[in-house]
């Protein structure tokens, strides 16, 4: 019965702490950018009104990136990417939350494959601490 209390203490003391955030995973979850194989998000930064990525092309192809998006972010671009190139790409006027929080959402890259000349598009996904 001693062990049952004392296993009961425990587990409230767990909850208060998950309750309270000290216990919260996304503030110890990594910093991290994930495409499609082929297509490498290089590097990152995110601002409370900008998201900046540096992507990289290895599909075997050239590409024109004509739109990049994440959360509630879009913006048009035009850039040719050949195989082996890489760019920055910088979406601006974005609502991003708090300097310090945790940023999480899904990049979604189209472009339009210079070989077939058909569009497409790469879904990832993106975690950061806002800066």
């Amino acid at each position: 019965m001693t062990y049952g209390w004392a296993l009961l203490v425990v587990l409230a003391a767990i909850g208060a702490l998950a309750y309270f955030g000290v216990l919260s995973p996304e503030r110890f979850l990594p910093e991290k950018c994930v495409l499609v194989p082929g297509v490498a998000c290089l590097d990152f930064k995110v601002t409370t009104t900008n998201i900046t990525l540096i992507i990289s092309n290895s599909l075997g192809r050239d590409m024109t990136v004509t739109n990049v998006a994440a959360v509630n972010c879009s913006q048009a671009f035009n850039q040719e990417l050949k195989n082996g190139d890489q760019f920055e790409f910088t979406m601006t006027g974005c609502d991003n939350g708090e300097v310090d929080a945790r940023f999480k959402g899904d990049i979604v890259i189209d472009y339009t494959s210079k070989d077939s000349g058909l569009e497409k598009t790469i879904r990832g996904s993106m975690s950061a601490k806002i800066q």
